[in-house]
């Protein structure tokens, strides 16, 4: 039921408002509506035109009041050229004598027409001019913003080749190190996963020797921080060893080499270094292997302190407890400056209360009665 009621104007009685009722109002309301609409659409479409036509027309006027105002300037010299040249003729009839005077008079004439159209023509080249210069200004403009969108572009292009140009470098990395070790396992680390490229499990003997994880950069110039995140990523996978290839390498490293427990060697170096390190991984192994059943829980003490795993472990409690000393250091300085600007702040407060205070006592008098805590506070202020 629809809850629209209007009230009948004779009997004051109220009458629902139906969808059949409603529907011939709501038409009449729209026909009229867009009746008045296009009618306001013409009246402006006619006031436009209306506009338009008479500032055509006002154009069109000026130019012809400056036509003709240049006309009659014109037929204005030529009546006086033509007077000049009658009177010539009249004083060349009557007096010999009056011929010099006549032909200056002529040339003078002469003189200002040549004056005044050259100021007319450059009057016109200038105005040319300025249209021109305007128009290459804005054309200016729309190249530097074409230039500028053209920029953008290419930075956008350059940063998703380099993104494009380390996938393919791992994946390069990958197939070498697999078609190297076709025994070994190659796990590679899933894009948006914190961790390194490649995971190496080297495969011995007896099955499972180690790990090696690799870190592929392929970038123009050598980053020390690189070294801390491999360590991370190596402390969190478990793995024995772990290598970055780089074409930038740290300074004193040529080929390949150990720094900060990491080795670092150019990309054609990675296979003779691979070979290496799986090797001493798969000795490891073996004799560990070998002397399983024989040791003592001393050995196994002496071997897991003289091993890699307790290596990282101290590694990274040395870590954390650097940055926890430089954490201190710096909450201590923060402190110490707090601290000394909230004393001043305290003695600046006391002050004021204390100058407050004596103001009163000198506008009241001995009225004024002593406020043992002001006393106080320049009393502890003084100790």
């Amino acid at each position: 039921m629809s809850e629209l009621k209007i009230q009948c104007p004779k009997c004051s009685n109220e009458i629902e408002l139906t969808e059949q009722l409603a529907g011939p109002m709501l038409a009449d309301l729209r026909a009229s509506f867009d009746n008045e609409l296009a009618k306001r659409e013409e009246q402006a479409s006619e006031a436009l035109a209306i506009a338009q036509a008479q500032a055509k027309e006002a154009a069109q006027a000026e130019i012809a009041a400056e036509q003709a105002a240049l006309k009659q300037r014109l037929d204005a010299q030529d009546e006086k050229l033509r007077h000049a040249q009658a009177a010539q003729a009249v004083a060349i009839k009557r007096e010999q004598e009056l011929k010099d005077k006549e032909a200056e008079m002529d040339l003078t004439l002469q003189k200002m027409l040549a004056e005044e159209r050259p100021v007319l023509a450059e009057k016109l080249t200038r105005e040319a001019d300025e249209r021109a210069a305007l128009k290459l200004a804005e054309q200016a403009q729309v190249m530097e913003g074409m230039k500028r969108q053209i920029e953008a572009l290419k930075q956008k292009s350059e940063q998703g080749s380099m993104q494009t140009q380390g996938e393919a470098a791992e994946i390069v990395l990958e197939e070498t190190l697999a078609a190297a070790f076709p025994m070994d396992g190659f796990v590679p680390v899933a894009k948006g996963v914190s961790g390194a490229d490649v995971r190496q499990n080297v495969t011995g003997s007896n099955g499972i020797a180690g790990s090696i994880l690799w870190e592929s950069k392929r970038t123009k110039n050598w980053t020390a921080g690189w070294l801390a995140k491999l360590r991370d990523d190596q402390r969190t996978s478990g793995c024995e060893v772990a290598v970055i290839t780089s074409q930038a390498l740290p300074e004193g490293v040529e080929s390949f080499g150990m720094v900060d427990g990491i080795w670092v060697c150019a990309p054609r170096y990675a296979v003779p270094l691979a070979s290496s390190l799986r090797q001493g991984l798969i000795d490891v192994a073996g004799a560990k292997s070998r002397a399983m059943g024989q040791e003592t829980k001393m050995e196994m003490i002496y071997d897991y302190l003289t091993g890699t795993q307790f290596k990282q472990r101290v590694d990274a409690i040395v870590e954390r407890f650097e940055d926890m000393q430089d954490n201190l250091r710096k909450e201590r300085v923060f402190m110490e400056k707090q601290w000394a600007l909230r004393a001043k702040q305290i003695d600046l407060v006391i002050i004021s209360t204390v100058g407050m205070h004596g103001d009163l006592q000198g506008i009241a008098g001995r009225s004024m009665p002593e406020i043992e805590s002001v006393q106080g506070l320049m009393i502890g202020k003084d100790d």
